[in-house]
C-alpha cells in the first residue's frame, strides 16, 4: 500500500492525534497531512491512513479511530485512543526510521508505551484525571519534556549543548507565549459566557455563539442550574457537558447512556432525533446536524438527568 494521504479529523486538536501525526509522518514522510470530516475523506482506501475520526477501527483498512461504540480495548481492559492505536501497529516502524537497533526496538517500544502513549490515551479517554494522575504522568510535566531535550550522554559534539538549548528554548517560547494567548482569551470568552448566562435566565441549555472556554464563567456566575451547553462548530452543532470541577472529568450530568458511542442511524433510532450523528462514549460531548437537532438532543437529556440523580437541582 502507497500511503499519499493521513486523514484526521479538522477543528480543535488534541495529544492523541497530534501525537498520531508525529508517528505517521515519520513513517510515511512523503504523505500529506489531510484535516477533514468530509465523508470522502474519512471512508477507507488504499491511499490513506485514517485516525481518531471515521467511527471505526480496522487496522487492515487503515482506519484507527476510538469513539465508536465497541472501540479496541488494551489486553487490560484500558482504552486506546487513536495515539495508543497507532503506536501499536506503526510504532516499531517509527523506531527503526529513528535507527533505534532492532535489539533494543521491543523494549523501547513498550517501555514508551507504558509511560508516555498510555497515559495519553487515558487523559483522552477521560478515564485519568490529572490532577491525580501522580507517577504515571510524571514524565510529561512541562519541566521533565523541557530537560529530556538535553543532549544524551553519548552526544560529544561541541555544539550538541548549544544546539539543544536553542531547541529548548524555541519549544518553551512556544509553550509559554501559547498559555498567555489562553489566559487573554479566556478572559475574552468569560464576558462573552456572562451575557449568554444573563440571557439564558433559569434555562437547563446555554447556548454560546461557538466554541470557548465556558467553565469558570459559569461557577463565577453561580449558574448552579446550567446542566449543559450547545454551540456551533465548522459545519454541525455540539452539546457538551459541564464538568463539575476544573482538573476532573465528572459532568453535572451526563448524556444519556443509551447514546453512549453511538452515531449517525444507531444514534438517530437511540434518540429519536433526526440528524443526530455521534455521542461520545463518555457521555459529554454529541454532535448534530443542525441547531434544531442539538436542540431536541439538549431537551432529551435534561429529561433523563432531571429524571436521575446526578443532576443538580437549582
Amino acid at each position: 500500500m502507497t500511503v499519499a494521504y493521513l486523514v484526521t479529523h479538522s477543528g480543535g486538536f488534541h495529544a492523541d492525534d497530534l501525537l498520531s501525526s508525529v508517528i505517521l509522518t515519520q513513517v510515511f514522510p512523503a504523505a500529506r497531512i489531510i484535516r477533514s470530516r468530509d465523508e470522502t475523506w474519512i471512508t477507507p482506501a488504499a491511499d490513506r491512513i485514517i485516525y481518531d475520526v471515521g467511527r471505526a477501527f480496522d487496522a487492515e483498512a487503515g482506519i484507527f479511530d476510538h469513539h465508536q461504540r465497541g472501540a479496541p480495548l488494551r489486553d487490560d481492559g484500558q482504552p486506546f485512543s487513536s495515539f495508543g492505536l497507532i503506536w501499536r501497529q506503526f510504532g516499531r516502524d517509527y523506531l527503526r526510521a529513528l535507527a533505534v537497533p532492532e535489539a533494543d526496538l521491543q523494549g523501547i517500544h513498550a517501555d514508551l508505551d507504558a509511560g508516555f502513549v498510555l497515559p495519553v490515551d487515558l487523559m483522552d479517554n477521560g478515564a485519568l484525571d490529572p490532577a491525580t494522575a501522580g507517577p504515571l504522568l510524571a514524565d510529561l510535566t512541562l519541566p521533565m519534556l523541557l530537560e529530556s531535550l538535553k543532549p544524551v550522554f553519548d552526544d560529544t559534539a561541541p555544539e550538541a549543548e548549544a544546539h539543544a538549548f536553542d531547541v529548548a528554548l524555541g519549544v518553551a517560547r512556544t509553550l509559554f507565549e501559547a498559555a498567555v494567548r489562553r489566559k487573554a482569551a479566556k478572559a475574552r470568552a468569560e464576558a462573552v459566557v456572562l451575557r449568554a448566562i444573563a440571557a439564558a435566565g433559569r434555562a437547563r441549555v446555554l447556548e454560546l455563539p461557538q466554541g470557548m472556554p465556558f467553565r469558570a464563567a459559569i461557577e463565577s456566575a453561580g449558574a448552579d442550574h446550567l446542566l449543559f451547553v450547545i454551540h456551533p462548530r465548522e459545519s454541525d452543532w455540539a452539546l457538551t457537558g459541564i464538568r463539575k470541577h476544573a482538573d476532573g472529568f465528572e459532568q453535572r450530568a451526563d448524556l444519556p447512556e443509551a447514546w453512549a458511542g453511538l452515531t449517525d442511524a444507531a444514534l438517530e433510532a437511540a434518540s429519536g432525533v433526526a440528524g443526530a450523528r455521534f455521542c461520545h462514549n463518555g457521555r459529554f460531548i454529541a454532535v448534530a446536524a443542525t441547531r434544531e437537532a442539538i436542540v431536541r438532543m439538549a431537551d432529551i437529556a435534561v429529561r433523563e438527568a432531571e429524571s436521575g440523580p446526578r443532576a443538580r437541582r437549582a
